[in-house]
């Protein structure tokens, strides 16, 4: 680990992985909830397969940061942060299966299909999905109502028709386009389909510190920045990384004709938008007075333009 910011950037990063590591392994145990019948011990098992164990946490750690920016921290934070990394991973299941992606692995190992079966992967995806939003609306998470209410509707709009699902809609549309793929629709695609969580991570971290409106459009405008370069630099690291750094198969992006920035673009110019979104990123974190203290949101737009996996 180095000194100065890079050091202390990466010790949040560390630091926030495991404490949502640990909130998953709570919320994902064998104790069943007022309401609940049972949770099955074996989908309980794929659900903690799919979940814990590996990944960045770079959601949960947007919204927990973003939140203490203004001196918001505590566990109700990080239950929302860890319902919000149940919807990343369902996603991911469900995009490995073999109607979508088909992937066999997902961060070195096999995907969740692949260790257990096809039924118990669609259904682990949608246990997650329901689960987050149990997650986020219980008042554990936030005495107010209204804060939680604010949550749930800006994470299904992320989430769903008009975001992450509609982005994966036009995603599957791009693989049967004969045309090549314009630099605009890729944008929206990414916009919708990576971008959405990204950017609902900062929103609701906002949300949750009860930010005003002037440091609610910046931060808006810095997660929308850094969700599209996440998604440009994931392009470039499809050609450029190997499959042991990626830990998923490399290179498949051109073989299924995916709507990429790479593809749209180019290279090059590819790595030009990636690094000018990053720089968006950090400028707009300059416009409001909390800003001034957000260097771990800048190291964050730094990281996910350097990122190798």
């Amino acid at each position: 680990m180095t000194d100065g910011p890079a050091g202390e950037f990466e010790a949040r990063l560390n630091a926030v992985a495991a404490a949502t590591e640990h909130m998953l392994d709570r919320l994902l145990g064998p104790s069943i909830l007022p309401g609940e019948t049972a949770r099955p011990p074996r989908f309980l098992e794929a659900m903690r397969y799919a979940s814990l164990g590996g990944g960045k946490r770079l959601r949960p750690f947007l919204m927990i940061e973003t939140a203490r920016l203004f001196g918001v921290e505590g566990e109700g934070i990080l239950r929302a942060a860890a319902a919000l990394e149940m919807i990343h991973c369902y996603s991911l299941v469900h995009d490995d299966l073999p109607a979508l992606d088909n992937d066999d692995l997902r961060r070195g190992r096999p995907t969740t299909h692949k260790a257990f079966d096809e039924a118990t992967a669609i259904l682990v995806g949608d246990g997650l999905l329901t689960f987050a939003f149990d997650v986020t609306a219980d008042p554990a998470t936030h005495p107010d109502p209204a804060i939680r209410i604010a949550l749930v509707l800006a994470l299904a709009r992320a989430a769903g028709l008009g975001g992450m699902i509609g982005g994966q809609v036009l995603d599957l549309e791009a693989e049967q386009a004969r045309e090549p793929h314009r630099a605009e629709a890729v944008i929206k695609l990414q916009s919708m389909k990576t971008g959405a969580l990204l950017h609902y991570a900062v929103n609701a971290g906002a949300i949750l510190a009860e930010a005003d409106d002037q440091a609610r459009a910046a931060l808006s405008a810095y997660g929308q920045a850094l969700g599209a370069a996440f998604q440009v630099a994931d392009d470039i690291l499809d050609v450029e990384a190997d499959e042991v750094a990626l830990g998923k198969r490399a290179g498949k992006d051109a073989e299924r004709n995916k709507a990429t920035l790479v593809a749209a673009l180019g290279l090059e110019a590819a790595r030009e938008r990636r690094d000018a979104l990053s720089a968006k990123a950090i400028d707009a974190l300059d416009s409001f007075p909390q800003g001034a203290k957000a260097t771990i949101l800048k190291q964050a737009a730094h990281f996910v333009a350097a990122r190798k996996n």
